[in-house]
């Protein structure tokens, strides 16, 4: 049995895709293969300072929501991991998003390590701003001295290329649990939500699951309900710091009565909200992968969509990528014309949509089931603990 320690700034129940990714698959490996621990920032007194979640055991240092406590938690994970690796004597160590480099950098810890490569937002955000820019000689040596990385998609693994990593490395993309998505519904479970969320006869709805924040442009699709007739209405998953302004936008451009705010959705309710829709949309401005595109693709929904960063994975345009089997339309990123021009492109062409969608389907369940992700993130921790 392996034994590899995670450095993770967040776990449950403070999640994002990159939480939840570990979990999924580490859930998935035997414990008799490899045991798991993990050093988190205790967000809340409410949060255990140490417990068994699934197949990791937890320890969580430090205290706080404050930018300084996560900013402190860098130098306490590093002094608690060489205290634990005393304890413990891990055969690697896994680092998930690039800040974890740090502590793994100034723990000094000689034990082979795997960095994941998460990230959303641009190259120029992550490692810019100004309050890293002093420590990206650091965070440098991480990526020149790690034993391998694993980007979610070829966009990242640009990344650990640019910031010196001198290796081949991988991607591995998030999974989706394909089995949940694309479930079954009766006829009847169907009309019963589009009941529930007030869809008559003759509507479309539009749909996406977002974090209300600027780089998912759900104010993109907003922009484009004004040149789609009034029939066409947009259904809005999730919640974020920008829903006031996407809210006043709305009633600026008189479409409010035709936009709903449902707000979070729970991962149960998901695949009935979506197949109570007819076309998914998400432009987003930059995308490290995106697991609500294939979420979408597993539904059986058209998806539009950018090719922004790691997008371009899986989302293939007729036009754009004509060498490809298409399974969605692709728009540029600002540009709600063509938004426009999508939905009104697929509603034209309904068997070209069945088409489509089947092509989406069968790529969500071929390559991005969370057993296939685990399985190959299992080899990449075999290796590392062999090296």
């Amino acid at each position: 049995m392996k034994k590899i320690l995670i450095f993770s700034l967040a776990y449950f129940p403070h999640v994002g895709g990159a939480e939840v990714a570990v979990k999924e698959i580490t859930d998935r490996i035997s414990s008799e293969e490899s045991e798991f621990h993990m050093i988190t920032h205790r967000f809340s007194k409410n949060d255990a300072k140490e417990e068994q979640m699934g197949n990791i055991r937890v320890h969580r240092v430090g205290g706080g929501a404050s930018y300084l406590s996560k900013v402190l938690f860098v130098v306490r994970a590093a002094f608690a991991a060489r205290t634990l690796h005393k304890k413990e004597h891990f055969d690697g160590m896994w680092a998930m998003m690039s800040y974890m480099l740090f502590p793994i950098v100034l723990s000094g810890i000689r034990a082979p390590y795997l960095l994941t490569l998460q990230e959303g937002d641009p190259f120029t955000h992550v490692f810019g701003r100004w309050f890293i820019r002093p420590f990206l000689p650091l965070l440098k040596k991480g990526f020149a001295h790690a034993r391998d990385v694993q980007a979610i998609s070829h966009y990242l693994l640009a990344w650990a290329k640019s910031m010196g990593f001198p290796g081949k490395g991988s991607v591995v993309p998030n999974g989706v649990n394909t089995t949940h998505f694309a479930q079954i519904y009766a006829p009847e479970v169907i009309e019963k939500k589009r009941a529930e969320l007030g869809k008559k006869e003759g509507d479309v709805f539009l749909v996406t699951t977002s974090r209300l924040v600027h780089k998912n442009a759900v104010d993109d699709v907003i922009r484009a309900l004004p040149l789609l007739p009034k029939h066409i209405h947009f259904i809005i998953c999730g919640t974020g710091k920008d829903e006031p302004m996407l809210r006043t936008l709305a009633s600026s451009l008189k479409v409010s009565n035709r936009i709903q705010f449902l707000g979070q959705i729970s991962h149960a309710d998901m695949p009935l909200v979506l197949k109570a829709c007819d076309i998914f949309v998400r432009p987003s401005r930059s995308e490290g992968m995106g697991n609500s595109f294939i979420e979408a693709m597993a539904v059986g929904l058209p998806v539009i969509a950018t090719q922004e960063g790691g997008i371009a994975d899986f989302l293939f345009d007729a036009k754009r990528n004509p060498d490809r089997e298409t399974t969605g339309w692709a728009v540029d990123k600002n540009a709600p014309k063509q938004i426009a021009e999508a939905v009104e492109d697929i509603l034209a062409h309904p068997e070209k949509a069945t088409e489509v969608t089947k092509t989406a389907k069968a790529l969500a369940l071929g390559e991005y089931d969370w057993n296939l992700i685990a399985s190959k993130m299992n080899s990449l921790f075999q290796d590392l603990a062999e090296c």
